[in-house]
């Protein structure tokens, strides 16, 4: 496969992100911190910290070598050599109303096999039916301009994925979510154009839910359920993403691998909301299979 190609474009699209992003926030520009895989390979991890992202990464990474036997059993692949590359996003804004972000896009081989994977989902603080409508219509167009079936494949898989099972509660909205996708559904070249334009829609999705929002006036109150929500993220980052785990049991670098998480988090014991508050119509929409496309109208 063509390594030289999935590289150069991906660390393309980690500067193009990187250049918006800084334009979003305003206040602070993107500290880069290059580093060195022992095992083979490295990355350039980006973090920002201004006034209305609070913290931000954009990180590339591109790492090979031998694949433990862990690593192998976590991946449901025999221990092999490895090459895998990436671009992978958390932004935890400042202001409650802005929505927590991810996105993720990857390429994996071991042996003779190769895949492509990633996906974008968010996080609010506090849902707006109308915002996650119009993010998950963004999602789909991105997805139809290569398959009809991604995005309702791809959206399910969020949904499953992105679930905190000992809350029995989803991490947000979703988005689309999909891994292993090999030559029996796409082509080398096709899987690569996909993932860099899942890529290119993530600041056109990302960017409406920040304007409308980041200068909107808040309190203690929604700062306190923001902490909140965050020390949800943080749970589900350090209990069920399986990219972490990757990362850790293949050797990564510990500081861009935990990038994800947040400067500042809560937990309270027991918190609940108060009924017929914001944050409890929030909870009652943290949940799987909800058909955002038309939630606004229905």
């Amino acid at each position: 496969m063509d390594r030289i190609s999935i590289v150069s474009g991906l660390m393309a699209l980690q500067d193009e992100i990187c250049h918006a992003l800084e334009q979003l926030d305003g206040t602070a520009v993107f500290i880069e911190d290059g580093w060195d895989r022992p095992g083979g390979g490295g990355g350039r991890t980006r973090v920002i910290e201004g006034l209305n992202i609070e913290k931000g990464g954009v990180n590339f990474s591109e790492v090979y070598g031998s694949l433990s036997q862990e690593a192998g059993k976590a991946l449901g692949i025999p221990a092999n050599d490895f090459f895998a590359t990436g671009v992978s996003i958390v932004l935890h804004p400042s202001n409650p109303w802005v929505p927590i972000i991810h996105m993720n896009v990857r390429y994996f081989e071991a042996g003779e096999s190769w895949w492509f994977g990633g996906g974008i989902d968010a996080s609010p603080h506090y849902i707006s039916v109308s915002e996650a409508s119009e993010f998950h219509q963004k999602l789909k167009n991105v997805c139809d301009r290569s398959h009809e079936s991604f995005y309702p494949r791809f959206k399910k898989w969020a949904d499953d994925y992105f679930y905190i099972k000992h809350r029995k509660e989803t991490r947000g909205i979703g988005g689309i979510f999909f891994d292993r996708l090999t030559e029996s559904e796409i082509s080398f070249e096709s899987g690569l154009n996909f993932i860099l334009e899942v890529g290119r829609t993530f600041i056109p999705c990302y960017s409406p839910m920040f304007l409308n929002n980041y200068n909107r006036d808040y309190d203690e109150h929604n700062k306190n359920w923001q902490l909140l929500r965050r020390g949800r993220y943080v749970e589900f980052n350090l209990a069920w993403d399986r990219g972490t785990r990757f990362g850790l049991e293949t050797d990564g670098r510990t500081e861009s691998i935990l990038m994800s998480l947040p400067k500042d988090a809560r937990w309270i014991y027991n918190y609940k909301p108060a009924k017929s508050s914001l944050e409890a119509d929030t909870v009652a929409l943290l949940k799987k299979d909800i058909d955002w496309l038309n939630a606004a109208t229905s």
